[in-house]
């Protein structure tokens, strides 16, 4: 999620310490598939009394990807300092007693619209929450924030979400046997390979990035051979 101006630190943590979630989704997030949240972010105007902002739009939430802690302590290492090697190594050290998943969502900004309204802010907040437990929506939230950065407050939104729907994830790729060792890495890794091996056989757009997930996960060298056939014939 990319803001449209880059924020000061101190304007992130004041978003983060002045946001309330009032309604969270009923539903966690899908373990096998792409989630919609239809959100209701309400704030006040700076510099104006009892003037709201509601806004109102939909963050998808992508498939969680399992990550191995291996790739995962690579990630840790870019710019930072002592202490992030000696995690990582703790992490590679556990790579059998670890699961760790990916999750990754998108404000839909074209879909997003919003009202100004003249009232208390405590009077607004209830009436939205009644307009949502009318529709019955198991994915829908209700969020105090700040008007600016007004996209942190969602964010932290989407922490609490991820928080509530991770150990039912890793639950269901438990029972599909997904988290089984095969050769190294997870079972549900190996599968996601053989299908961008696939996507990339029909779309060359995606043979960059299958190659990224194969460095990542330090498997490029096992699937060399298949990785440079999509390109073709090498002189």
């Amino acid at each position: 999620m990319q803001p449209d101006q880059p924020y000061k630190q101190h304007d992130i943590w004041y978003a983060v310490n002045n946001t309330r979630i009032l309604v969270t989704p009923a539903r966690r997030l899908e373990t096998f598939g792409a989630t919609i949240l239809n959100y209701h972010l309400i704030t006040e105007l700076l510099d104006s009394v009892d003037r709201i902002r509601i806004r109102e739009g939909r963050i998808q939430a992508q498939r969680p990807q399992i990550m191995t802690p291996s790739s995962y302590a690579g990630s840790l290492l870019d710019g930072f300092g002592e202490e992030a090697e000696k995690y990582a190594d703790w992490l590679r050290t556990h790579e059998g007693d670890l699961q760790i998943l990916q999750y990754g969502f998108v404000i839909r900004k074209k879909e997003i619209s919003e009202e100004i309204v003249s009232d208390s802010l405590e009077t607004v907040c209830e009436r939205v929450c009644k307009r949502i437990a009318s529709k019955d929506d198991p994915m829908a939230a209700v969020v105090v924030g700040v008007d600016e950065p007004w996209e942190v407050c969602l964010l932290k939104l989407m922490v609490d979400v991820i928080r509530e729907s991770a150990p039912g994830n890793v639950r269901d790729i438990r029972r599909r046997h997904l988290l089984d060792d095969v050769g190294g890495v997870p079972r549900a890794v190996r599968n996601e390979i053989e299908a961008d091996f696939a996507e990339a056989a029909r779309n060359a757009e995606r043979i960059k990035p299958l190659g990224q997930k194969l460095q990542k996960y330090g498997l490029f060298e096992e699937y060399e051979d298949r990785f440079y056939s999509l390109l073709g014939p090498r002189e």
